[in-house]
């Protein structure tokens, strides 16, 4: 398998550092907030190529899903419900979208999907494992 498919898997939630100052700084209702905390999410990524389809789903049933092509603008979800546009790049084999209110990475690293949100200094950590 080429590089570039190394998305593609279902990943469960196992910890994230950072979480209450993160969310407070995106300006997360309190409500969301306590709903997203050490939240079960399976994030569900399918890739080919260029094109991702990225969902996410959360206990209770409701899901998110955001599909994209690497260099192209795509109509995008924040983790809030926001909807935005968004250009998302491809560097070293990391995924980048800048969010309306964060900067956004997500990497395969040791076989868990790492995403990491960045806003004014605030870096929060998610690690995924793989289960898929």
């Amino acid at each position: 398998p080429k590089a570039t498919m190394a998305f593609t898997g279902k990943y469960e939630f196992e910890a994230d550092e950072n979480y209450d100052a993160f969310v407070q700084k995106i300006g997360l209702p309190s409500d969301k907030i306590e709903m997203g905390r050490n939240c079960k999410i399976v994030t569900e990524v399918v890739q080919n190529g260029n094109d991702f389809t990225w969902t996410q789903h959360f206990p209770g049933g409701r899901t998110t899903t955001n599909t994209f092509t690497v260099g192209k603008e795509a109509d995008m979800e924040t983790m809030g419900g926001k909807k935005f546009q968004a250009t998302v790049k491809m560097e070293d084999g990391k995924l980048i979208a800048d969010f309306p209110n964060y900067h956004h990475v997500a990497e395969i690293s040791g076989g868990k999907l790492v995403e990491t949100s960045t806003c004014s200094g605030v870096v929060y950590k998610r690690t995924s494992k793989k289960i898929a």
